[in-house]
């Protein structure tokens, strides 16, 4: 029997699977980033996530779910926020919003490069 034969049967097992393509979401992430100039992308980065959603390796699915939940929270603490500014706390927590979005997406960057699951993905923080 050779014994190379069980190394290159690994490593054709090993390059077989296709990565899984990551473009769309780190779309998303970028049109989440883009909504500071354009208002409007990052609900398109919402509706591409619902499409998304359950079209991939678990992994991938859970930045899906990772943005999906960015995109509700960030609309409801940015509601919150800006009926605060009557009363002008809510200027320094817009802030607080924009720091959170801009954490949150470079975390999901960084998981897609490493291709893992963003940590903690049901935290309503970072």
């Amino acid at each position: 029997m050779n014994e190379n034969a069980p190394l290159d049967h690994d490593r054709e097992v090993a390059e077989s699977p296709r990565a899984p393509d990551t473009t769309m979401a780190m779309v998303i992430y970028a049109l989440y980033l883009a909504s500071f100039v354009v208002g409007f992308t990052s609900l398109v980065g919402v509706v591409i996530a619902y499409v998304y959603r359950g079209k991939g390796p678990a992994w991938l699915d859970e930045h899906y779910r990772y943005q999906i939940r960015t995109f509700w929270i960030g609309l409801l603490y940015g509601t919150v926020a800006a009926l605060l500014t009557l009363i002008v706390i809510g200027f320094p927590l817009l802030i607080a919003l924009a720091i959170w979005l801009i954490i949150r997406c470079v975390k999901g960057f960084k998981g897609l490069q490493e291709k893992r699951a963003p940590g903690n993905v049901d935290t309503w923080l970072i």
